[in-house]
């Protein structure tokens, strides 16, 4: 049975209109601190990701944080993290926080959470890992996502044999149990080899 030791985080470096937002992401923080699962995320001290990450290491977290090089200054890298890997690009970057993390969760977030979601979500379907993928529904946030989704499904474009296989939660406090679940059983794809990450 696998174990979820690490979970990366994707969302926004800014904090969005909704107060629950900031909320969920406080939470979680903290619910990964008291259940000893460290943080990855994207190594901001801004907006949710800011959020997350101080409220993991203000509970007794530990966090890895991976930025690339062009967005140390404009996202403010946080300091107070145990880890901070500074990358080339965007492609280091991503590699890095796949092999770091046993599961995956989007809280809110623009495009940029998006495009991390999606590359995950298309790396499992592909059969490149099997590890979970998890969608933090925050007061509703992703349901024109699952909307999308399900529209693809119904026009064949996800095919049956080429499921996507996103899990969500609508309340914090599910998250890591759902995650546990999930990854029980499954085979162990923690790593994916440099050269596959790069033609993908």
């Amino acid at each position: 049975m696998n174990t979820i030791k690490t979970v990366c985080v994707y969302c926004g470096s800014g904090p969005g209109t909704n107060p629950q937002f900031v909320e969920a992401a406080l939470a979680f923080g903290r619910a990964l601190a008291r259940n000893k699962v460290g943080l990855v995320y994207g190594g901001g001290s801004v907006g949710l990701m800011g959020a997350i990450a101080t409220s993991t290491l203000d509970h007794g977290g530990f966090v890895t944080g991976i930025i690339p090089d062009f967005l140390t200054a404009r996202e403010h890298a946080l300091s107070r993290v145990q880890e901070m890997i500074v990358t080339r690009d965007m492609h280091e970057r991503k590699r890095l926080m796949f092999e770091r993390s046993d599961a995956f969760v989007a809280l809110p977030g623009g495009v940029g959470t998006l495009e991390e979601l999606v590359e995950q979500l298309t790396w499992q379907q592909l059969g490149r890992h099997s590890k979970p993928i998890m969608l933090a529904n925050v007061d509703g946030f992703w349901e024109p996502l699952l909307a999308l989704l399900a529209h693809m499904r119904d026009t064949a474009f996800i095919r049956p044999t080429l499921a996507v296989n996103v899990l969500q939660a609508d309340h914090v406090e599910d998250i890591l149990p759902k995650l546990r679940i999930a990854a029980s059983g499954t085979l162990d794809s923690k790593h994916m080899p440099a050269d596959v990450a790069d033609r993908l």
